[in-house]
């Protein structure tokens, strides 16, 4: 089966679905305000979204077009589940890493083997790096991939590929470089290239000033 490309809405709305089923299980599966809920959630997600009902509704409607997402009917509302497991073949193990990578955008193995402790408790770092080489190396399709080392950093971060090359997962790829720059040198650099842009104005004021006194034209 080809590797499915999942828009932005669609990549939170399947991870909120596997979390919420591992995490707190008495109110899986979800009826859509609490998928909503999830979705829009302030904590443990990047990037954070706000999403409307009918944007959770159109995601689900296209996950269940790809069996990704079955509904059912309980008491007076509609229930959603996920099919990951299913479609994606993958381990439970891999499919917790996945999940972390979904809602929280580009991780370093370290920091998966934290976020991922509520759905599944690895024994250590290795053995996040062992799943991941192994979604990495899929027969079907790679599921994750591994990015270069931001500079300063110890580890290399992954994220997944279920949204392909889509611009919301650059976007939320440069987001997570900010947010994990522990050294400050995004703040510096925009500093660095404030103060060079102050010293470019001074220097053109300069030479207006000369080129006025001397009679010459500014261009």
């Amino acid at each position: 089966m080809s590797l499915p490309i999942l828009s932005l809405a669609e990549t939170r709305v399947l991870g909120v679905l596997v979390e919420k089923q591992r995490t707190v299980p008495d109110t899986y599966p979800l009826t859509l305000n609490a998928l909503l809920s999830g979705c829009n959630q302030k904590t443990s997600r990047n990037p954070v979204l706000e999403l409307g009902e009918a944007q959770v509704q159109d995601a689900l409607d296209n996950l269940r077009a790809r069996s990704l997402v079955a509904e059912s009917s309980g008491g007076r509302v509609m229930r959603y589940a996920h099919n990951a497991d299913g479609v994606l073949r993958v381990p439970s193990q891999s499919l917790a890493l996945l999940t972390v990578l979904m809602l929280r955008g580009p991780q370093t193995a370290g920091e998966l083997r934290i976020a991922s402790e509520r759905m599944h408790n690895f024994a250590d770092t290795s053995s996040v790096e062992a799943f991941l080489d192994e979604l990495a190396a899929r027969p079907a399709g790679a599921l994750v991939a591994r990015l270069e080392r931001l500079p300063g950093a110890r580890e290399h971060r992954w994220m997944h590929l279920l949204s392909g090359e889509a611009p919301q997962a650059v976007a939320a790829l440069e987001a997570s470089a900010v947010a994990s720059d522990p050294m400050g040198e995004v703040p510096a650099l925009r500093a660095q290239v404030g103060r060079l842009q102050g010293e470019v104005a001074a220097l053109k004021a300069t030479v207006a000033r000369l080129c006025a006194e001397l009679g010459l034209p500014a261009d």
